[in-house]
């Protein structure tokens, strides 16, 4: 009962039913039967003219009228008879009286005992509620509660499937952050708000464009000094000279890393089936033939969705991580649901959990005082990352429970649907 339409509903519904309750119970309470004086003096008076006709010298018994010599079988009524023998004595009729439930058919019938000892039935109308009112009263509240939630549920609907368009725009984030353009359509406030967000879109995606070519920018310019410092560490004498060369190979490092990274937060790959089979074991046998301790454990045969390019990037980054990072790793392939899973196993010292959700932050290190014993900028996650996410998959990172760092990737299976969406 959380969602927006859902309580919408709810309101609707429970106002309809409570105002048509509240003014059913006013109606009972207020269409009560009349008094028995109103309703058994009349008949009364009626018995008293039948009863002086009757006393007439030689009169027969008209048609209709129904005279026994014992009163009318049925369920006695002690209350009424009490009330209309009251109704008799005001009639100058004091006469026993038995009031009934008739058996023979429904309705209920007074039996009046006459003076030769006989019984005039006389019907009597009953204004009292139908029995079962209370169930009469439930089945009016259900039909009336039936009746206002459709009528509920789609006004709801109505109200709230602007809303819905937003949150299904909104939840349309590209990979690089940006909001998908919102249909600026719907009642006033919601079309102020999907103009505003569009805007807000604009302005953010302008925001990270002139940063990018900032950094962009800084890393290129960066190359002009570092030329000229390298030219001059030639001078310097031999124990100074490697340690100058050692730091500019490293600011090297991270202004090209910085580029890559650019560049790769704005390519735009055509996405093609790759198998990832053929590529994981293709890569494991580069790193194997650069030094690198790699293998490949389980491999089953995944055709995945991407960018062949980009993705073989990617992989690569993480499995140099694996290999130095992580003192050698083993690689795995398996199909899921959907979906292709990589999974890379290293044998390092993983990462604390305090920081496993900043690994993938740019020029990120753990311990930074590795940063002279393995080589790198620190960007390899992030750009792993950043073209596996922007191929509609997903990278996550775990500490293994008998030690080291287990890297997943997740990519849409070719020819079906999967988990990230709809596959082309």
């Amino acid at each position: 009962m959380t969602s927006l339409r859902a309580r919408f509903a709810l309101l609707l519904v429970g106002s309809i039913v409570g105002v048509v309750a509240l003014a059913s119970l006013a109606a009972f309470s207020v269409m009560r039967p009349p008094p028995h004086d109103r309703t058994n003096d009349p008949v009364a008076m009626q018995i008293r003219m039948l009863v002086a006709a009757l006393a007439q010298p030689g009169r027969t018994v008209p048609a209709g009228i129904d005279i026994r010599d014992a009163p009318l079988p049925g369920r006695p009524i002690p209350e009424l008879s009490a009330a209309f023998g009251a109704s008799l004595g005001r009639a100058a009729l004091p006469y026993p009286v038995e009031v009934v439930h008739r058996s023979d058919r429904p309705g209920m019938a007074a039996s009046v005992r006459l003076g030769d000892g006989r019984w005039l039935v006389v019907p009597i109308p009953d204004f009292s509620p139908p029995p079962g009112d209370w169930r009469i009263f439930a089945g009016w509240i259900a039909l009336i509660a039936l009746g206002a939630a459709a009528v509920a549920i789609y006004f709801a609907a109505l109200l709230t499937r602007p809303l819905e368009i937003l949150r299904a725009a909104l939840s349309r984030v590209g990979p690089d952050g940006v909001l998908a353009p919102v249909p600026e359509e719907g009642p006033a406030e919601v079309r102020a708000t999907a103009a505003a967000l569009n805007r807000l879109s604009s302005r953010l995606k302008a925001a990270m464009e002139s940063r990018m070519r900032l950094v962009a920018a800084a890393g290129h310019d960066l190359r002009t000094p570092m030329t000229r410092l390298r030219l001059r560490a030639e001078f310097l004498p031999e124990e100074e000279r490697a340690k100058w060369l050692a730091d500019l190979d490293e600011l090297e490092r991270i202004a090209d890393s910085a580029i890559r990274l650019v560049r790769e937060g704005r390519s735009e790959e055509a996405t093609e089936t790759v198998a990832l089979d053929g590529l994981v074991r293709n890569l494991v046998g580069e790193m194997e033939a650069l030094g690198l301790s790699a293998q490949a454990g389980r491999i089953e045969s995944v055709p995945v969705r991407a960018g062949a390019l980009g993705l073989r990037r990617a992989l690569r980054n993480l499995l140099v991580n694996g290999a130095t990072h992580g003192k050698g790793c083993i690689v795995e392939v398996a199909a899921e649901a959907g979906a292709g899973v990589i999974t890379i196993a290293d044998r390092g010292p993983g990462i604390p959990e305090a920081l496993i959700d900043r690994a993938f932050e740019p020029f990120f290190r753990v311990d930074p005082g590795r940063r002279q014993a393995v080589p790198g900028a620190g960007l390899g996650l992030a750009i792993a990352k950043e073209i596996v996410e922007r191929q509609g998959g997903s990278v996550t990172l775990a500490n293994r429970p008998g030690g080291g760092l287990v890297q997943t990737v997740r990519l849409r299976r070719a020819g079906g649907q999967g988990p990230f969406g709809a596959l082309t």
